[in-house]
Parts: C-alpha cells; sequence; structure tokens
C-alpha cells in the first residue's frame, strides 16, 4: 500500500490509495515531484486535482476511479514552463493537454472518459470541448486549484520580500 503525504496531510482514503497506486509508483511520473508548478510541484498539483474531483465525483455518483486516474495524468508531461515567457509559455499552455495525453497513454491503459478528461481539462483556453461531467469537474477542480497554488506562491514570495525588507531596515539601524 503506498502513503501519499500532500500538504502535510496524509491522504488516508484506502480506496482512493488503491485506485490511483500503479499511477503514484510509476517511476517516469514520479518525476513529476521535480518540477515547478504554480510555486509547488507538479507531482503535488496533480494530487490535489485528483483528489478533490475524485471526492466530488465519488458524491455525485459519477465514475470516480477514471476521474482519480485521469485527475492525476491531468499535467503529466515533463517539460517545465517554468522558464518560459511570453509566447513560448502560451505555447505550452495550450499543448500540454496533449502532451500530457500522448504521456499517460504511454505508461498506462487509458479509457474514452480518462481521455477526454485529460486532453479538455483546460476548456476554454484550449479549443477541447469536455464530453462528460466527469471531464467538467476535472476542468473546473484545476482552474480552482491552480488559483489556490498561486495564490500560496505569491503569499510565499511576498514573505521573503518582506523579511529581506525587514532584515535591511533593522541591519540599517545598528549602532
Amino acid at each position: 500500500m503506498i502513503n501519499i503525504t500532500e500538504d502535510e496531510r496524509v491522504i488516508s482514503d484506502n480506496e482512493y490509495l488503491n485506485i490511483i497506486e500503479e499511477i503514484c509508483t510509476n517511476n517516469e511520473f514520479l518525476k513529476t515531484k521535480d518540477i515547478l508548478h504554480h510555486g509547488l510541484t507538479r507531482y503535488d498539483h496533480n494530487m490535489r486535482v485528483s483528489y478533490f474531483s475524485y471526492k466530488i465525483t465519488k458524491f455525485l455518483r459519477l465514475d470516480y476511479v477514471s476521474t482519480a486516474r485521469a485527475g492525476l495524468l491531468h499535467d503529466f508531461f515533463l517539460e517545465s514552463g517554468s522558464n518560459c515567457k511570453g509566447y513560448e509559455r502560451a505555447k505550452l499552455i495550450l499543448k500540454h493537454p496533449k502532451l500530457a495525453s500522448i504521456k499517460a497513454s504511454e505508461y498506462f491503459d487509458l479509457n474514452d472518459k480518462e481521455k477526454d478528461i485529460i486532453l479538455t481539462h483546460m476548456f476554454p483556453v484550449s479549443p477541447f470541448i469536455p464530453k462528460y461531467m466527469e471531464s467538467w469537474i476535472v476542468d473546473i477542480v484545476d482552474d480552482f486549484v491552480a488559483i489556490c497554488e498561486k495564490g500560496y506562491s505569491l503569499r510565499v514570495e511576498l514573505a521573503h520580500a518582506m523579511t529581506f525588507l525587514v532584515l535591511i531596515f533593522v541591519n540599517s539601524m545598528k549602532v
């Protein structure tokens, strides 16, 4: 059994952990732990999107298995956008659902719903319209998670800048 730690909380939902075990133990997927994404890691981002989407679809009695798997794989690509600016960043944003779909299909057997969830998670930014309710849920959860993560990373950056300014101020006061 795997033990997933996310945001210093342990996900202890055994049913969920069983669903994602194949993916979370895959060496290629584990490389997402080394890629910055929204100021954190792509692995953590994928985990949040997957777990929250899983909980919502399970509550709604939808296909929570496909949702958990595809939510985890929705950003399964190893290109880092952290150094991209302007046009290059926009290109990566537009093409990453296709990159993730190709990569996920290389390593895992995906059903049609899982493929759709991965390909459409950037709607309306990307031209692919979700076909399934589960796809819409992952798309919306991904947006909310990304906003929260970006807000967190901006708060951290601001805290570091403020600490630096306070240190400069305090050091300038020493006699």
